[in-house]
């Protein structure tokens, strides 16, 4: 395992990050608040770099996304130089191809923090329907089993639509079933392009209360990035961004709020 730079660190550090490795997915789900499914990135030397500069900045943990981050073709060699910089990972991911030889592998020489698995449906009917994908059930059975099997350290989001809504109880008993703890999602966010039709989604007897917003660690020790290397302080909010291959840390720096702000 590499050792990280011994380089100026961020006055406040940004200990926590996210990355949305790609856009793209294998799956269309009427719910997702990305809304512009584009399949497009970072080559794979500007990947690398900017994990480079993530670890410089104090990066400790992060979570790499999408879209669906196993469907890009950089995922390996970019999970890999993360995990050899010292970082925790974690990866959000449909499971739907994590029964794939190289993932596995990857996985067992360089272990995850955790493997966060997005569930659709506790059939293949509802499954299907809401990613809109025909078979993605039975990838998503094959990648669980697989992951199980290799124990993988897997956390389950349980994803409440008004397609699948009348298999809540359902999902959590097979979460249960395998062992896998999880966590029940029914309150849908707009897309970070400013759209609210993915709102329709939402299963409306199954609504929770949300908590009253009282600020979060955007900005102050957490960023996100997105395909293209453009740094903001929130992962909805993204009026602000810097570029972090053309600006460097030193961008992030300039975007962190003021300890006031």
């Amino acid at each position: 395992m590499t050792s990280r730079s011994s380089g100026s660190r961020l006055p406040a550090a940004t200990a926590k990050a996210s990355w949305e490795v790609n856009l793209g997915c294998n799956y269309a789900c009427k719910h997702c608040y990305l809304g512009l499914e584009v399949n497009s990135g970072m080559p794979l030397p500007d990947k690398l770099r900017c994990l480079d500069m993530m670890a410089e900045a104090g990066v400790l943990w992060l979570q790499i996304t999408g879209g669906e981050p196993t469907i890009d073709k950089d995922f390996l060699h970019s999970y890999r130089h993360a995990f050899e910089l010292g970082m925790m990972l974690t990866v959000s991911t449909n499971g739907s191809l994590l029964w794939r030889e190289n993932t596995l592998r990857l996985f067992e020489e360089c272990p995850p923090y955790r493997v966060t698995v997005s569930m659709y449906g506790a059939t293949k009917t509802s499954y299907d329907e809401l990613t809109q994908r025909s078979g993605a059930w039975d990838l998503f059975v094959q990648g669980m089993n697989a992951a199980r099997h290799a124990r993988l350290p897997l956390r389950m989001s349980v994803i409440v639509t008004e397609d699948n809504a009348h298999e809540e109880t359902a999902m959590i008993d097979l979460c249960e079933r395998w062992g896998v703890e999880h966590e029940v999602y029914t309150n849908m966010t707009p897309t970070i392009y400013g759209g609210g039709k993915v709102l329709t989604a939402q299963p409306k007897d199954h609504l929770r209360m949300r908590r009253q917003f009282t600020g979060c660690s955007a900005g102050h020790t957490f960023f996100p990035m997105d395909p293209h290397g453009l740094v903001s302080i929130c992962k909805i909010g993204r009026d602000d961004q810097i570029s972090l291959p053309r600006e460097g840390i030193g961008g992030l720096a300039r975007l962190a709020p003021s300890p006031t702000g």
